[in-house]
């Protein structure tokens, strides 16, 4: 399965990947963070997705 999660040092915390995919959220901080631990496979159509549309390109998704 692949892993996805969010650098929080280029998150702008727009708050699109969430829109996007129910498996971000806002965190305490104000900064998007990815939910599990790894990407189900009914969902990896939707966390690309996310993270195409990133304006910073925040979200990393790998193998």
């Amino acid at each position: 399965m692949k892993k996805a999660r969010v650098n929080k040092d280029q998150c702008i915390g727009c708050g699109l990947c969430t829109s996007i995919s129910d498996l971000f959220q806002i965190g305490d901080d104000g900064l998007a963070e990815f939910t599990a631990p790894e990407v189900p496979a009914d969902a990896e159509g939707s966390v690309e997705e996310a993270k195409d549309s990133c304006p910073v390109q925040a979200i990393e998704v790998e193998d």
